[in-house]
């Protein structure tokens, strides 16, 4: 099933210039970048984009982190992008990522990961509504 989902490259990637590698990836992966563009997050945008952890204790660090550098926000479109996404990515922690993947390859820890993906097909919905506009969507 085609689906869409949202990518973010994370300011620890961006500082590092790895946005074309991580591009590669997800487009050798079968994903297709319908929208990109990159941005400065606030504080306001990066607690309300990551509201549902509010209540986690690593809450302040991320959003700390989200504001360090700029980001790559973009979506993704193909067949079954959630999970393939999820795929390429990797686990969340880069050390227990393989190699081959986003995190694997590139990630530092945890939280700079590189990389920040759609879990479910609600979430990207509302995470893609988040940052771009219909008219932005060229897919």
């Amino acid at each position: 099933m085609k689906q869409r989902t949202l990518s973010i490259i994370k300011p620890d990637a961006t500082k590092r210039n790895l946005t074309g590698k991580i591009n590669a990836k997800l487009e050798e992966a079968g994903l297709r970048i319908i929208a990109q563009k990159m941005i400065k997050l606030t504080k306001e945008q990066a607690e309300n984009f990551y509201a549902v952890h509010k209540e986690k204790f690593f809450f302040d660090k991320l959003i700390s982190y989200m504001m360090t550098d700029r980001i790559v926000v973009q979506v993704l479109e193909g067949e079954d992008a959630i999970a393939k996404n999820r795929e390429v990515m990797g686990k969340t922690n880069s050390a227990e990522a393989k190699k081959g993947t986003i995190r694997g390859d590139f990630g530092i820890d945890y939280t700079a990961n590189c990389v920040h993906g759609s879990d479910s097909v609600e979430n990207a919905a509302q995470e893609i509504k988040f940052f771009f506009k219909d008219e932005e969507i060229v897919g």
